[in-house]
């Protein structure tokens, strides 16, 4: 008999995976966000807001690794998540901690670096992983 615990577990794994386009989309959405935040940040520190700040990289360090993890609000689910319905989870279905919340967010810069190809994976993997998917042992799926 199963417990009520691995349950939602495997709920999860069997979920639709989420695509790459519903997937900018929600980047697209935390990222008008974390240009705000950025903006009244800069804007209350008097700091000029041309170019990438080191402000700006450690407030999307934050968001994303905060919201990804089973320490948020809403776990594996960024704003952007959750106005869609997707969710990140681990492949065994479980949350991530912090630590593997920082692991993807370390593997999506380096998906971005490379001519965004790591990112663009997603539309081609059978399990619609980028390479920030596969480096923290991730799947984002689609909720109800």
């Amino acid at each position: 008999m199963q417990s009520a615990a691995s349950s939602p577990s495997t709920n999860l794994t069997a979920a639709p995976k989420a695509g790459f386009w519903i997937r900018v989309l929600a980047f697209l959405i935390d990222s008008v966000i974390l240009a705000v935040i950025n903006l009244v940040v800069n804007a209350v520190l008097n700091q000029s807001t041309t170019g990438r700040t080191g402000i700006q990289t450690l407030l999307g360090i934050i968001y994303f690794t905060y919201f990804w993890s089973a320490s948020s609000l809403w776990p594996g689910q960024t704003v952007g998540d959750k106005l869609l319905n997707l969710r990140v989870i681990k492949t065994d279905g479980s949350d991530l901690s912090i630590v593997q919340a920082f692991i993807r967010y370390v593997g999506l810069f380096i998906s971005f670096i490379v001519i965004l190809i790591g990112v663009i994976w997603v539309a081609f993997d059978p399990n619609k992983q980028g390479w920030h998917d596969k480096i923290a042992g991730t799947y984002v799926v689609k909720t109800t």
